[in-house]
């Protein structure tokens, strides 16, 4: 992502519609990993700048966190947001030593990799036996836009090349589900029939109606995943995965 894109990111992450929703999809998937009151290392690994922890932190003291970016500026915005000694630091080649935490996050940084395989490889080395990887990418190659080009994303995955990848890596236990999925209909027609100006930041707060509507959505679909259910569409790709024990690797 573009240096000047992290201080307008930090502006909105608390509060816009999206990054409320995706903090919540992350937090869904470590509760019901991560037993209830007791401690555990989570792992943000490429941080931004640093919402998720804020997030999180104060509604799960037992869990110690840590963080890294790739970015100078999102690690150094990330520590004065978090407190956090954030790590400058690449999803390929992680500063933490095998089998350091219970589980690793890593929210919107596939994308902007050539290919995910070493970073899932760094993930899978990190995590205990048994721990989580929770990840976060933008779906579908034909519903690129000027938007991964202002965020230099590199690729946009399918439900089926996701899959393989963390299959691949060692990864069992695979649940994926698109979200999304209510607004996909305006997202898509806005990514490809409206023109944006390219200097514009997508990372902003909406009027507050439509602001307001959005998080009534997110609110809706994440009832039917609180429920069991799945979306089967979506400009998004949530995947929950589990490094197996030493057993079942046999």
């Amino acid at each position: 992502m573009k240096p000047e894109e992290y201080p307008k990111l930090a502006a909105v992450e608390d509060q816009m519609w999206y990054f409320r929703s995706l903090h919540a999809h992350i937090e869904r998937a470590l509760t019901r990993a991560l037993r209830h009151g007791r401690s555990a290392d989570v792992l943000d690994a490429g941080c931004g700048t640093g919402g998720l922890v804020i997030r999180l932190r104060p509604r799960h003291p037992d869990w110690s966190f840590s963080a890294g970016d790739l970015s100078p500026v999102a690690c150094e915005i990330a520590r004065s947001r978090t407190g956090l000694d954030v790590r400058e630091c690449d999803v390929e080649n992680l500063p933490w030593v095998e089998q350091s935490f219970d589980a690793v996050v890593s929210a919107n940084v596939l994308s902007h990799l050539e290919s995910p395989h070493k970073a899932l490889a760094e993930a899978y080395r990190v995590l205990r036996p048994g721990a989580l990887l929770v990840l976060n990418v933008p779906a579908y190659p034909w519903l690129w836009s000027h938007h991964d080009d202002q965020q230099q994303v590199r690729r946009r995955f399918t439900r089926a090349e996701l899959r393989t990848a963390l299959v691949t890596a060692g990864f069992r236990g695979v649940q994926l589900t698109h979200w999304t999925a209510l607004p996909f209909p305006a997202i898509w027609f806005r990514r490809k029939f409206l023109r944006s100006d390219p200097l514009a930041s997508e990372w902003r707060m909406q009027p507050w109606p439509i602001e307001m509507a959005l998080r009534g959505a997110m609110h809706l679909e994440h009832a039917w995943l609180d429920f069991g259910g799945r979306w089967s569409w979506g400009g998004s790709l949530f995947a929950v995965a589990r490094k197996p024990l030493a057993e079942e690797r046999l």
